[in-house]
C-alpha cells in the first residue's frame, strides 16, 4: 500500500516550537516522496479536534504532531471514521510514540508513513474526553498539576522534581473503585487506568498493556511508607514495579475512582478534572499506523 494525502495537525508551542520545524522537514520528504501534505496549526485540543475531523472527512491521513495531549485530541476527531492516525512525537513526554515509533530520519519517516500497516487500537473514554494513553489520580497527577501551576520547564525531570515535593507533605487516600461493577476498597497513593504501557515521560507504568486486547489495565499503588515509594519510582523506569509488595495490576473494561478528598485527575497528561471520575474502554475504534502486532512480530 501506499498512502498519498496528509493532514498534519500541528501543536505550535509543543517541545519549546520544534513541532514546526520536525513537520517541515518531514513534509518536505513525503513531498519529495509524491504525496500531497496538508499542515494546519491547532489553536486548542478543541480545535485540535475540529481539524482531525475535517481531515478524516476529507479522507486524509492524519499526523498528529506534538505531545500525548494532542494525540488524544486529534484520535477524538477520528474515533469511528476509519481515518488512520499516525504519531509525530514532539512533546514534551511523548508516551505514545514509543508504542508506535516513527524513524527520526525525515525520510525514513516518510517511507514508513506511506507503507507501514495499520491497525484498529482502543482508546479509552473519560468525562467525555477520548484517551489513548491512560488516565490517572493520586501523587502523579498531584505532581502534573503541581509542575502546571508553577510553571516547571515542560520536561519529564521536572516532573519527576515535582512528585518528589508532593512527595514529602502527601498521605494515603481513601479510594473506591468500582471494576467491571464491582466495588474494591482501596487505600493508596495512586491510581492509573491505562490503554498503553508509559506515562510520566517515560514511566513504565503498565508494561503488560496493549492497544487493541479490548481491555484497560488498572494499577494501583498501596499505602506504601514514604522510604518505599523512592524504588517505586526507580522501577517505574523500566516497568519492574509489579514485582513490589504494595503494587497491584488488574485489568478491566471499566473503572470508577472516587476518592475521601479533592483529587485532580490527569488524562495524556492533560487536566480532566477531579474524583470521581469513570473510565471506559472503545473497543478497536481508532486505525493507528504503525501499531504493533499482537503476537510480537
Amino acid at each position: 500500500m501506499s498512502r498519498e494525502v496528509f493532514t498534519a495537525v500541528v501543536n505550535p508551542a509543543a517541545g519549546a516550537g520544534s513541532s514546526s520545524d520536525r513537520i517541515i522537514r518531514l513534509a518536505r520528504a513525503l513531498r519529495e516522496g509524491g504525496a500531497a501534505v496538508t499542515v494546519t496549526f491547532s489553536r486548542s485540543l478543541g480545535h485540535a479536534t475540529e481539524l482531525a475531523a475535517t481531515a478524516a472527512a476529507r479522507r486524509h491521513t492524519v499526523l498528529a504532531v506534538g505531545g500525548d495531549g494532542l494525540v488524544g485530541a486529534v484520535a477524538a476527531g477520528l474515533v469511528g471514521t476509519g481515518a488512520e492516525l499516525a504519531v509525530v512525537p514532539a512533546g514534551r513526554g511523548n508516551d505514545l510514540a514509543r508504542a508506535v515509533p516513527l524513524p527520526a530520519d525525515p525520510g525514513w519517516a516518510a517511507e514508513a508513513l506511506r507503507t507501514l500497516p495499520a491497525r484498529a487500537v482502543d482508546v479509552a473514554e473519560a468525562a467525555g474526553r477520548v484517551v489513548v494513553g491512560g488516565v490517572y489520580t493520586g501523587i502523579d497527577a498531584a505532581a502534573n498539576d503541581l509542575a502546571n501551576r508553577r510553571r516547571l520547564p515542560r520536561r519529564p525531570i521536572a516532573y519527576q522534581l515535582a512528585a518528589l515535593a508532593v512527595m514529602a507533605r502527601w498521605r494515603p487516600v481513601g479510594y473506591t473503585l468500582t471494576v467491571d461493577g464491582e466495588p474494591v476498597p482501596l487505600t493508596g497513593h495512586t491510581v492509573v487506568v491505562a490503554n498503553a504501557p508509559w506515562y510520566g515521560g517515560g514511566l513504565r507504568v503498565a508494561p503488560a498493556a496493549s492497544l487493541d486486547d479490548g481491555l484497560l489495565d488498572l494499577v494501583t499503588v498501596g499505602a506504601l511508607p514514604r522510604r518505599r515509594m523512592l524504588p517505586v519510582l526507580a522501577a517505574l523506569r523500566h516497568g519492574t514495579h509489579l514485582g513490589l509488595s504494595g503494587i497491584a495490576a488488574s485489568r478491566a473494561r471499566e473503572v470508577t475512582i472516587a476518592a475521601d478528598r479533592a483529587l485532580p485527575v490527569y488524562a495524556d497528561g492533560e487536566p480532566l478534572g477531579h474524583c470521581p471520575v469513570t473510565v471506559r474502554v472503545r473497543p478497536g475504534a481508532l486505525r493507528l499506523i504503525g501499531a504493533p502486532d499482537p503476537a510480537g512480530a
